[in-house]
């Protein structure tokens, strides 16, 4: 998947399947034990809470930092691959590393 050319929307269905393990339909994600949320609940470039749920599920290890500059860079391996992003948006930053990690090019 080249998630360069992807909307957020569906870079965040395809982490929501990857690294989440949720079903992906038109409106909602289904969790494990057949729970769900509509789709506009899990916002993980947006939201900080989602991003670091993101993040835990997926990374069996990350490093975040920010500089003076408030610039923040994310470190993330999963599953023996890294990845790694930087920018003023934290939550953003979380998920495209964790993106790179599953080997999208964003």
């Amino acid at each position: 998947m080249n998630a360069g050319q992807k909307s957020d929307e569906e870079l965040t269905a395809y982490l929501a399947e990857r690294a989440m393990g949720w079903k992906v339909t038109p409106d909602r994600f289904i969790k494990s034990g057949r729970s769900w949320i509509p789709r506009w609940r899990f916002q993980p470039l947006n939201d900080i809470a989602d991003a670091l749920d993101l993040l835990n599920r997926a990374a069996n290890w990350f490093t975040l930092v920010s500089s003076l500059k408030k610039v923040v860079t994310a470190e993330v391996n999963v599953a023996g691959h890294r990845g790694k992003a930087s920018g003023k948006q934290i939550a953003r930053t979380i998920t495209i590393a964790v993106a790179r990690a599953l080997g999208l090019d964003v």
